[in-house]
């Protein structure tokens, strides 16, 4: 669960700078030791922000925030510190039960989903035992003073200079008391529902719609087994058990780059997440736009488009195009290589040519990056949106740029929920399948049919929800809560 940590823990290396180190931060990487256990990874990084200068109960909050964007009954200063943080860094999300000390604080926290037990005792003369079941110290009845369990996102600190058990509850509140986060966030944060509607491109239709989804290689049973059947029902179609699929590599067909790749799911360590009974602590909030130094508190560390999920329609790709207020600075690249050429490298170059573009617009300011293979024609191919976008991502990262913008994929491509979890999984911060959300328009422009009994706004709505549905079940299968420690991980493998 943590490969996504890992991968944004080196892309934030020109970032991170803090005059508590004395000098650059160059000759502390790699911060997370290749080949360290999970445990000794969180241990580099949870080192580096105590000695960056938060104290162990900040940087455990920060690293391993509560399941705080569906908890109706948490305070407004702490939900708006979680919030905060998550322009600072992403969730080091999975199942675990942290101990920690700084040589006066010994605590412990739990992860968000509580998916490893902790239980403490105190007795009577003073001494605290906490392991992950009752009865692992052997002490009678009368011996303890009090006992209890640790619950989901809570601390347990033990300060050894007053000899005193700190509650949650205050070392949390004087934490999330020290800036006036709700006030960073109500200035800088842009919510996407609360946009004004902007102008959408003109949907393609009719023939032409047709020649544009044979383009991007869709079939009969794309439409009439995928796209329709989520747009009517919210959910993915329910088919038989078993794949008798030949693999992408031996097959005979020509079949999308996202064939080749297979989602990689929890085997013996982690236990699965029932992203139906646990949605409360499950989130798909996603956030569009640079990130900040993690060492720093400010409020532009917030400066970000939000969005309750990574699926945009037309109408709300539109709304992030023409939001140009404060630092926000949208661009869009074309991911299309010439059709009419005997080249056999025009594609190899093409990608080029469109990594140097998202270097020069990164360098220009530009922090929302939207990648759009619309255009295609007899004389224009798309890249393919998975190989367009990887490139950009690992290049940025090569160049050490990589957060200083958003990437957002505009494809007529993407249709199956696999496709957005690749797209998602290889660096994009939001997808618009614009073809599919065009041909739900066509199909429900009449009002509901036999064929889509539902009107076109609520076939998008449904389709949208399909895939989020989707995209919870792939992140459950790897004991992952967040998009945001989804995003970037890459957790597949190519066959």
């Amino acid at each position: 669960t943590l490969q996504g940590n890992r991968n944004w823990t080196n892309a934030r290396r020109s970032l991170l700078q803090s005059a508590k180190f004395g000098g650059p931060l160059d000759r502390l990487f790699p911060i997370v030791v290749p080949g360290s256990s999970d445990s000794g990874q969180f241990d580099n990084m949870l080192e580096l922000l105590h000695l960056g200068g938060r104290s162990l109960p900040h940087a455990m909050m920060l690293m391993i925030p509560e399941a705080w964007e569906q908890h109706a009954q948490m305070d407004e200063a702490r939900l708006a510190f979680y919030e905060y943080a998550g322009s600072l860094m992403e969730p080091w999300d999975g199942p675990a039960g942290i101990c920690f000390s700084d040589g006066t604080l010994i605590g412990a926290t739990l992860d968000r989903n509580g998916l490893r037990p902790l239980r403490w005792v105190e007795t009577q003369d003073d001494r605290v035992v906490l392991a992950s079941e009752a009865g692992v110290v052997d002490l009678p009845p009368e011996a303890i003073r009090q006992k209890g369990r640790l619950s989901p996102g809570r601390m347990f600190i033990v300060d050894t200079e007053v000899g005193l058990i700190l509650e949650d509850d205050a070392v949390k509140k004087d934490i999330v008391s020290r800036w006036p986060y709700a006030k960073w966030l109500k200035r800088n944060v842009f919510r996407l529902a609360d946009q004004p509607a902007a102008r959408t491109p003109v949907p393609l239709l009719g023939s032409e719609q047709r020649l544009t989804m044979r383009a991007f290689g869709y079939t009969d049973e794309d439409l009439d087994l995928l796209i329709l059947p989520m747009a009517e029902q919210g959910a993915e179609p329910v088919g038989s058990m078993g794949n008798d699929a030949p693999l992408a590599v031996l097959s005979r067909q020509a079949p999308s780059l996202y064939d080749y790749f297979h989602q990689q799911f929890a085997q013996v360590t982690n236990p699965a997440i029932d992203p139906i009974r646990e949605h409360l602590v499950m989130s798909l909030n996603t956030a569009i736009g640079q990130d900040g130094n993690t060492f720093e508190e400010t409020p532009e560390q917030c400066h970000r488009i939000v969005a309750d999920g990574p699926i945009l329609t037309n109408e709300e790709l539109a709304r992030i195009r023409q939001l140009k207020v404060g630092a926000f600075a949208p661009t869009t690249l074309s991911i299309l290589c010439p059709a009419d050429t005997n080249d056999p490298h025009a594609l190899e170059r093409a990608v080029e040519r469109l990594c140097r573009a998202a270097e020069e617009a990164v360098d220009d300011g530009y922090n929302v990056l939207v990648l759009s293979d619309r255009g295609v024609d007899a004389r224009h191919a798309p890249i393919p949106a998975l190989l367009a976008l990887s490139a950009v991502h690992q290049h940025l990262v090569r160049e050490g740029t990589r957060l200083q913008t958003g990437l957002v994929i505009e494809t007529g491509e993407a249709r199956e929920v696999h496709h957005f979890a690749l797209l998602l999984g290889y660096g994009a911060a939001a997808v618009n399948p614009w073809l599919v959300m065009d041909t739900l328009s066509e199909r429900g422009s009449d009002g509901p049919t036999p064929e889509l009994p539902v009107t076109a706004a609520e076939a998008k709505k449904r389709y949208v929800k399909a895939v989020e549905k989707g995209l919870l079940k792939i992140m459950s299968k790897m004991g992952i809560s967040t998009l945001a420690s989804y995003r970037g991980a890459q957790i597949f493998e190519a066959v």
